[in-house]
Order: C-alpha cells, then structure tokens, then sequence
C-alpha cells in the first residue's frame, strides 16, 4: 500500500513515522522534511495547489493520500481528489468551515445544540467595540480572529482596555490578514482544557483518544498563545463518564448535523474542550489531527493506523475504538527566538543523534537541511516525545533528551506534562 502524506511539520513526521513502521506500506511526503527524509520519502509540492497534488498522487500511484495540515483543506484539495475519483483522507472545504471559520463553527454548535460558550460574531471593528463596551459576556473576554491564523489569533483580554487592543489588532491593523476580517467574542470558559480527537467516515465517529496541549509560551500558562509549546497523551482530567458525554453531546450531533447540511465530515475532527464544572463545552474545532498533539498520541496507537485512515476514506469505518496501547508520552516543544511573534532561521542544529539514543523521539517541524547540516526554519523546530508506563518517567526521558539538543536561540517550556502529575478526573 503506497501512502501519500501532505505536509512537512511535525504533525506529518509523526504521520510518516507510524505509518512507515506498518508492514507493507511505503511512505512518500510532500514536501517533508530533513525528519521526515529519514522516515519516507520526500519530493517537492506546492500544498495550496489542489491540481499539482492531484498529478503527484497519480504520478505516486498512492492507494490513499493523508493531508496534515488544515491550509490545504480550506483550499478545497478534498473536494478536488473526490472529483478526479481518488481516495483522500480529509474533510471537504464546506465541512473544514468548522476550523477556517470560528463564526461557522459557533453558529453550527447554535443550530444543532453543540455545548459551547456564549458568543457573539462581529462582522465589523465598531461592532465589536460596542459588544465589549456593553459588557454582554463579561470579562475575562476571548477575543478570537475568524479564519486561519496558525493558532495565533486568540486573545484571552482581562480587561475592556485588552479586548479593544485585540480587536484593533486583529481587524484595523490586519495582524492576521484576511483571517481578521471577522471576530468571535466569546464569555471565559473557567476549567482545564483537553482534546479529544476521533476518526469520521462522513457518518461514523471511532474514538482515537485524548490529549492535553500547551499553548501559553511560558511556564506555569503565562505569556502569549502559540501553536503549541508541548502536549501529553492520554490525559486523565478525561474520565469514561465524561468521555461518553464529548461523544453524546458533542461529536455525535456534529457528525449527524454536518451530514444534515450536506457538509458530511471526513477525515480527523479534532474537538478542543474546556472541562467546567457544568460538563464538557467546546472551545474549538480542528479539522486535521493537532499539532503537537499528533507526536503524542501517534505513538500511544496499539493497531496499524493506515487500514483505518483507508476504511474513513471510503466511508467503512468499523464501530468500535481505536486500540491503544499502554503508557503515555510526553511531548516538549523546542522553538526559535522571538516565537511566537517572530522566529529565526538558518541556526544550526545539534544533538539529535544523542537525543534520539536516549529512547525519546524527535520529530521535525521547522527544519531544513543546509550544507550537509541540519538547521531551524520556522518558530516551532522539534518536538521531543518521551515515553513511558507512567508520566514521571516520560517526562523524564523528555527533557533528558532535550538536554543534548542545541541551537541558538533554543527556548521551550520546562513545565510539560506537570499537570497530568494531579489526580485524575473522577470515574
């Protein structure tokens, strides 16, 4: 079986390095990464180009092609490997609108009784103003931008001062670009965040497992929003009672409702929750498997993950779980200087051989290769997963490995995985 894996973070690299593990199945990403080189093969492409994707899975003659990251779904690459008769894993543009558009997702979670946060959409700069000199949803406030902004565009404002700072940020100064156009406000969700990803056919939902990310730049949840400093996997905030009602409430109407709007739903949905004292609420949807929340959970899997991907593919999924093993991992982020406001690239890398000795794995995001090394090239460079039968020892063999990488500039949180040390959720 020939597996076409589109991307080249280290969401993809986990992708390549599980699937080139399963017998008979021959990996090729595009474009990859030095990581990724190591694991399956890689050749150039233009992500964004649904055609050029389209002429490089015939060329490949891949069985199933795999998208990562959620730019080229929102591009409309599903729709466009459906049309041309070729097996795809991924949601459809109309059905990725639950991530590229957080005012879709609010207004879907409405129509179909999803549990989420008070919210309101704002379709201009002095609308939004006005709501948060209104007052209507309280502060803390969580000013979010409505489209893609490489998990950036999320703004927890303390104070009336901070939202007005945010929205003006986002929609008057065009911070992110078209994705501020629009802006969600929603009430502060008071709880501990978790994510809960499935495998959907279009109709069924099999459960794949739970994860804990971490987002802040800084120890103890201080700083800015990132894509992501670090996750663990599974998280034990998540108990089987609490799980049954994500699946009840939340994944099951989301699935029937997308179908109901001729939008069914196929690929990773990724559900990102806040745990209140009322039950489980949505904070977010992803549309693709997490980022670092994939170098987690990846190898916590206990059953080939690509006769899955396939059978979503052609709407067989079977009605059961996914298998995991046991143990947990641990996941800490190593990124560039100045991210997430800015990063440098070109620094050369060192120590990946000797972390890679200890047991821990290295997967690549921001990486390339230059002169026969291998060097930063993005904000979020290398996620060091450790593994173990309990957390204290994946979060040692974690940081043991990260004491052997080097680069200048390194920065990354020393608190990943701490909060699965509390009691677990009660059964």
């Amino acid at each position: 079986m020939k597996v076409l894996v589109i991307g080249g973070g280290g969401r993809e690299h986990a992708l390549c390095w599980i699937l080139s593990r399963e017998s008979g199945v021959d990996v090729v990403c595009a474009p990859g990464n030095p990581g990724i080189a190591t694991v399956a093969r890689c050749v150039p492409a233009d992500v964004l180009n649904p055609q050029a994707l389209i002429d490089l899975a015939r060329t490949e003659r891949a069985d199933l092609t795999i998208v990562g990251p959620e730019a080229p779904l929102s591009a409309g690459v599903a729709d466009a490997f459906a049309a041309a008769g070729l097996p795809i894993f991924g949601p459809t543009r109309a059905a990725a609108a639950l991530e590229w558009s957080k005012g879709f997702a609010k207004a879907f979670m409405a129509r179909h009784a999803v549990p989420t946060a008070r919210f309101r959409t704002c379709e201009s700069a002095a609308e939004a103003h006005a709501c948060v000199a209104a007052g209507e949803l309280g502060f803390p406030l969580v000013v979010k931008a409505d489209g893609l902004a490489a998990g950036k565009g999320v703004v927890i404002a303390e104070d009336r001062q901070a939202a007005d700072d945010a929205i003006t940020a986002m929609m008057s100064d065009r911070r992110f670009g078209a994705a501020g156009d629009r802006v969600v406000l929603e009430e502060f969700l008071v709880g501990e965040e978790a994510s809960y990803f499935v495998i959907a056919d279009g109709t069924r939902g099999m459960p794949l497992g739970s994860a804990q990310d971490h987002k802040r730049i800084f120890d103890d949840d201080r700083g800015p929003n990132t894509g992501g400093m670090g996750a663990f996997a599974p998280t034990p905030r998540l108990s089987a009672a609490i799980e049954q009602r994500v699946l009840d409430e939340i994944v099951s109407p989301v699935l029937s409702g997308m179908a109901a709007e001729g939008a069914p739903f196929r690929g990773f949905l990724y559900v990102g929750l806040m745990l209140t004292a009322d039950g489980p609420r949505v904070v977010e949807f992803n549309v693709r498997f997490g980022d670092p929340e994939a170098q987690v959970l990846l190898p916590c899997l206990g059953e080939p993950l690509s006769p899955l991907l396939l059978a979503a593919a052609r709407g067989e999924l079977p009605a059961r779980r996914v298998t995991l093993g046991d143990g947990c991992a641990v996941g800490v982020v190593l990124a560039s200087r100045g991210y997430p406001e800015s990063s440098e690239s070109g620094r050369v890398i060192s120590g990946l051989a000797e972390a890679e000795a200890t047991g821990a794995l290295v997967f690549h995001a921001g990486t390339a290769a230059a002169g026969g090394r291998v060097v930063t090239s993005g904000g979020r460079v290398l996620t060091v997963v450790g593994r173990g039968d309990d957390y204290p020892q994946a979060i040692a063999q974690a940081y043991r490995a990260v004491s052997h990488i080097h680069f200048d500039g390194l920065q990354y949180r020393r608190d990943i995985g701490r909060k699965a040390l509390g009691p677990a959720a009660p059964a």
